[in-house]
C-alpha cells in the first residue's frame, strides 16, 4: 500500500483505489474514443460500429449544445478517472459534472427527441449501465475524498 501524508495522520491508499481507477480509465476511454471517432469520421465510423441509418441520422442532427454536452460527459469522465489514479480530490466534482452531462443527454434522447425510438431497447440498457458505472465512480471518488485518500 502507498502512504499518503495528512496533517493529522498517515492515510494508506487502499488497493481498491488502483483497481477502481484503472477500470474507470479503461471504461471511460471507450467514450472518448467513440466521441473522437464520431467527430473525425462521422457517418463512416458510425456505420462501421453497426448503427442503422436512422441512428446515424439522429447523431448527425444533434443540436450543438448536445455535442458540447457529450464532450463534457466523456472527457470529464476520463479526466475524473485519471484524477482518481492521481489521488486528487477534484476527481469527484469532475465526475459529478460528467454524470450530470450524461443524464442530460439521456433526458434529451428519451424525452426531448425521438432518440429513444431510434436507438432502441439495447441503447436504453447501455445507457442504464453507463449511468450506474458513472454514479459508482462518482460515489467512490466522493468516499475516497471523505476518507482523506484523495487530497
Amino acid at each position: 500500500m502507498t502512504e499518503t501524508t495528512n496533517t493529522r495522520a498517515t492515510i494508506r491508499t487502499p488497493w481498491h483505489l488502483w483497481l477502481v481507477g484503472v477500470v474507470a480509465v479503461l471504461f471511460n476511454s471507450i467514450g472518448v474514443f467513440d466521441f473522437v471517432m464520431t467527430m473525425a469520421q462521422g457517418a463512416a465510423y458510425m456505420k462501421s460500429a453497426g448503427m442503422t441509418q436512422a441512428q446515424i441520422d439522429h447523431y448527425l442532427h444533434l443540436p450543438a449544445w448536445m455535442t458540447l454536452d457529450w464532450a463534457v460527459g466523456v472527457f470529464g469522465a476520463f479526466a475524473g478517472s485519471v484524477l482518481i489514479l492521481l489521488r486528487n480530490k477534484l476527481a469527484w466534482p469532475v465526475l459529478a459534472v460528467s454524470l450530470a452531462a450524461f443524464l442530460l443527454s439521456v433526458i434529451y434522447t428519451y424525452h426531448l427527441s425521438d432518440g429513444g425510438k431510434v436507438m432502441g431497447h439495447q441503447m436504453a440498457v447501455m445507457s442504464g449501465v453507463i449511468a450506474a458505472l458513472l454514479a459508482f465512480f462518482t460515489g467512490y471518488a466522493w468516499w475516497m475524498t471523505r476518507r482523506g485518500v484523495l487530497r
